[in-house]
């Protein structure tokens, strides 16, 4: 009986690895230009972390809400890379220079500026460890800032409110954008290829 039972385990893992081996391979189809996506929102995190303490109150939703500032009038990256920077301090001088000077968050900020200091803003959205994860990508592909990081001109505090950075968040927009959407396509390891 013991010598079936192995005979069959054998017969079957063997019959599973041939059909592995010997299925067709397919190419993966080119995702369509930017000009004709629509790319549909991230869902919501149904878990939303706490908004990370950040060192100078920062309101997405009055900047951007109120006052109609582009994304891209603080987030300026000419050359986009894994991770969009941060805004230089020099940038929020641009306005603050003469704009809201009493008021004690923007001296916090002329402080850091006069020390010529980065301010030392937190992540809102964390990549984990293993994802390699790439903004000049996804913009060049022509998806829009709030596709991932949602209304943020409605945030008084920026917060985590998509689950942009899970698999399945990612591996749902990857489908129905017909983008890649192997193992390789965001996880890395030596020799695949795709790390930065």
């Amino acid at each position: 009986m013991l010598r079936w039972i192995a005979f069959t385990g054998f017969a079957v893992l063997g019959a599973g690895m041939a059909m592995v081996t010997v299925a067709p391979v397919t190419a993966q189809q080119e995702a369509p230009p930017p000009a004709e996506r629509v790319v549909e929102p991230v869902q919501a995190n149904p878990n939303p972390p706490p908004a990370p303490n950040q060192p100078l109150p920062y309101s997405h939703q009055w900047h951007v809400g109120e006052l109609g500032l582009d994304c891209t009038t603080c987030h300026v990256n000419p050359d986009p890379g894994n991770m969009m920077t941060f805004p230089a301090t020099q940038t929020c001088m641009d306005c603050h220079s003469d704009i809201a000077i009493e008021k004690e968050p923007i001296q916090r900020l002329t402080q850091y500026h006069e020390a010529q200091e980065q301010i030392p803003w937190e992540r809102v959205y964390q990549v984990l460890p293993g994802v390699t994860w790439s903004h000049r990508t996804h913009i060049d592909a022509g998806v829009d800032c709030t596709s991932c990081h949602s209304a943020v001109s409605e945030m008084p505090q920026m917060q985590e409110v998509t689950a942009v950075t899970s698999m399945a968040s990612c591996m749902n927009c990857h489908e129905q954008q017909g983008a890649p959407n192997t193992c390789v396509t965001c996880h890395s390891w030596p020799n695949a290829g795709n790390t930065p």
